[in-house]
């Protein structure tokens, strides 16, 4: 006699779901976007590798939905507190809302921000499609000033890789009032440390890449807006260039996207504490940290030639471009041709992971140290 059940108990529909909204960060980031709590269902979304759907229902074909990033928009939207559309990387999600920017308006930005956003807008400029109005987002008052002939306000906030503070709010209530969108790229702080959409923003991107899915293992990006109109035009605008993600990323994205709390929590932890011990190293002129997040850059206070070396020096730190990964990575970013010459030569952006701190300061001292001489090479 088969021991398995012969048919649903009482109870096999599972209790009503939570609403994400009376649920803490941590808990949305674990529990949003998975099957409902029946009898024998998954406890993860599975992965549906599918490009052709029997017609008749909502979907109709790949390019327009599947059921994979369905979970991960749901979480992604439930954490930012607003719909979320996922693409195929950060800067397909950039290109998308930059095109819907009228033909010769002004897009206002940080002149520190991420390389590909400033790239695109200089692109766009450079073919009469758009004025790229490069402006220092910490000088709120000269923010709102260039707010008022704007189509689009573009903020970073720490901007990338200077980390500076924008006063998202302020900024946002003066470009609505001039008739702009204000959209905020919030790769660094993550919605666990920062929520635009409850400052008024119209739009937040992500390049999931990073902090989101936190592997080092996906190319991922997102958009999120609490505006069903803007939805609509965005979705359809994704689904018809084609600037959507593979179905396996999206479910890896989707999976470090549960443990987003507890890595953030250990990184931002570190991060402090390397912060902490930098600023009383004599290699070290300047220590650039918002106060909160994993990003920290650092001036080296004898220049490029340093930080340079510095980056080639360390065992546990790896020379990377890119961040957000439970691996720490750092890199001098001037060695970029397209980082603005406004960004010291010797700055180093540091992404600083979730490994033991003393072991990173062990590992980064060493390496500082040699560069003062004050150990053997």
């Amino acid at each position: 006699m088969s021991s398995q059940p012969t048919g649903p108990g009482p109870d096999s529909s599972g209790p009503t779901p939570y609403d994400a909204s009376t649920l803490r960060p941590a808990t949305v980031a674990v529990t949003s976007g998975r099957p409902p709590h029946e009898a024998d269902s998954p406890l993860n979304t599975p992965i549906t590798m599918a490009s052709t759907y029997v017609a008749g229902g909502d979907v109709e074909y790949g390019r327009y939905g599947n059921p994979t990033w369905s979970a991960f928009e749901e979480a992604l939207g439930d954490l930012e507190g607003g719909q979320a559309l996922a693409f195929s990387s950060g800067l397909a999600a950039v290109a998308t809302v930059l095109d819907l920017v009228g033909q010769g308006r002004t897009v206002v930005a940080p002149r520190h921000a991420y390389n590909g956003s400033v790239m695109q807008m200089a692109d766009l400029e450079s073919r009469g499609r758009i004025r790229a109005l490069l402006v220092d987002i910490t000088d709120t008052d000269a923010v709102v000033k260039a707010c008022e002939d704007a189509a689009l306000v573009w903020l970073e906030s720490p901007t990338n890789p200077a980390l500076e503070v924008a006063d998202i709010a302020t900024i946002t209530a003066a470009a609505h009032e001039a008739g702009a969108y204000v959209v905020v790229d919030n790769t660094f702080a993550t919605p666990l440390l920062q929520q635009p959409l409850s400052m008024d923003a119209d739009l937040v991107v992500h390049s999931a890449t990073k902090f989101i899915a936190g592997h080092s293992d996906v190319l991922l990006g997102a958009l999120v807006t609490r505006d069903p109109e803007l939805f609509d035009v965005l979705k359809k605008r994704r689904d018809m260039i084609g600037a959507v993600p593979g179905t396996f990323e999206t479910w890896l994205a989707l999976r470090g996207m549960r443990t987003l709390h507890v890595r953030m929590d250990r990184a931002q932890a570190n991060a402090r504490e390397i912060v902490r011990r930098l600023g009383e190293h004599p290699a070290v002129g300047e220590v650039r940290y918002p106060g909160f997040g994993a990003i920290i850059s650092v001036v080296l206070a004898q220049g490029a030639l340093a930080a340079d070396l510095l980056t080639h020096k360390t065992r546990l730190w790896v020379h990377a471009t890119s961040l957000g990964g439970v691996e720490s990575t750092f890199e001098r970013r001037r060695r970029w041709k397209s980082e603005p010459a406004t960004i010291p030569d010797g700055l180093v952006r540091m992404s600083v992971g979730i490994e033991d701190v003393e072991d990173l300061w062990d590992d980064l001292a060493t390496a500082l140290d040699q560069l003062t001489g004050e150990r053997p090479a």
